[in-house]
């Protein structure tokens, strides 16, 4: 399922990054890798706070959608 539906404070573990190549890039910078854990901390208007890596990273929803879990 897509991290945008994951429920706040849920650790879930990265399965698989879609889109392109670019975005693929841009996610794993930011921590987000196959076998990763992420937990999402909030949703607000659209953005997704989660904790990944011991960081916490705001991302769009578009984005969270690209992020199998």
């Amino acid at each position: 399922m897509p991290l945008s539906m994951v429920s706040s404070g849920e650790p879930m573990e990265i399965k698989r990054i879609g889109g392109k190549t670019e975005v693929r890039k841009f996610l794993e910078s930011l921590g987000f890798v196959a076998g990763g854990i992420v937990t999402v901390v909030s949703d607000i208007g659209g953005n997704v706070i989660v904790n990944v890596k011991d960081s916490r990273v705001a991302i769009g929803r578009d984005m969270a959608s690209k992020i199998m879990v």
